[in-house]
């Protein structure tokens, strides 16, 4: 884009960029469809604060999976084999620890059902491995280093996410997209069925419509498809057919136009404000 002046910037993730775009700190960043969502709407992890109506999307980016990873000799086949056992839910203030109780409550269980405690997933794998823990939930992109690491030493398994309570889940939270992690993702894992959250681009709804239009344009031109694929083997999945799945904020006006310029049919699902 011409005279466009774009700077890169680390941050400590998608809880802290929400912050910030609302804010106006920054003017676009990645977050997590989940994160987002809560965020927007004061649900969650957010529900005590005012909603961040600044947010607003450029396009989805790709799957980040919701994964279930159980000792095999633990014997955990089920979510409702969870009972009793030693389960990590991820960090305290995450937003991987309010998915996976949803999860757990679209099957009817909660922290009570089991020693839960909330740890890091690299920390949880490592107590998996020396037999402290008995399964833990993370979100992330797939195959994860963490479990790779650990199939190579224990047994394990990765709980199937299916059925009625995922039909219940994805009505009620539009972040959910149907997902699996293929046969060989892991070692000795088969292939399984579960939900992912989108790794989403967002932008503040104060920039100029046109502004975003240009973006976005520039985003999905076809000579950009090579950079994805020379790229992170996640970017590789960036896709217009996905473009718009589980959005968890309103598409920006700009992004929404864009578009619809070039055919795509725009259902926008949030009133915004």
């Amino acid at each position: 884009m011409p005279n466009l002046i774009a700077t890169a910037q680390s941050t400590e993730g998608s809880a802290f960029n929400v912050e910030a775009l609302e804010r106006g700190d920054l003017e676009t960043a990645l977050a997590q469809a989940d994160v987002a969502y809560w965020a927007y709407h004061a649900e969650g992890p957010y529900e005590d604060r005012e909603p961040m109506r600044n947010l607003r999307t450029i396009a989805n980016l790709y799957p980040e999976v919701i994964q279930v990873v159980t000792r095999a000799e633990a014997e955990i086949a089920h979510p409702e084999d969870l009972r009793g056992k030693r389960i990590s839910l991820d960090r305290k203030g995450s937003g991987s620890l309010v998915d996976a109780l949803l999860i757990l409550e679209a099957w009817g269980l909660s922290p009570n059902d089991f020693e839960a405690k909330y740890l890091a997933p690299n920390i949880a794998a490592s107590q998996l491995r020396t037999g402290e823990l008995d399964g833990f939930f993370m979100v992330a992109g797939t195959p994860t280093p963490a479990v790779s690491d650990l199939t190579q030493e224990v047994s394990v398994r990765l709980l199937s996410l299916e059925g009625e309570p995922v039909e219940g889940l994805r009505e009620r939270y539009p972040f959910f997209s149907p997902a699996e992690i293929e046969a060989g993702t892991y070692r000795t894992v088969p292939r399984t069925p579960t939900l992912s959250v989108g790794a989403q681009w967002l932008v503040d709804a104060r920039l100029d419509e046109e502004l975003v239009y240009q973006m976005t344009q520039a985003f999905w031109h076809p000579r950009h498809r090579r950079l994805f694929e020379e790229g992170h083997p996640q970017a590789r999945r960036i896709s217009l057919d996905t473009a718009l799945n589980g959005l968890g904020t309103p598409l920006h006006p700009g992004a929404k136009r864009y578009y619809e310029s070039i055919g795509i049919t725009i259902v926008e699902s949030y009133d915004v404000e």
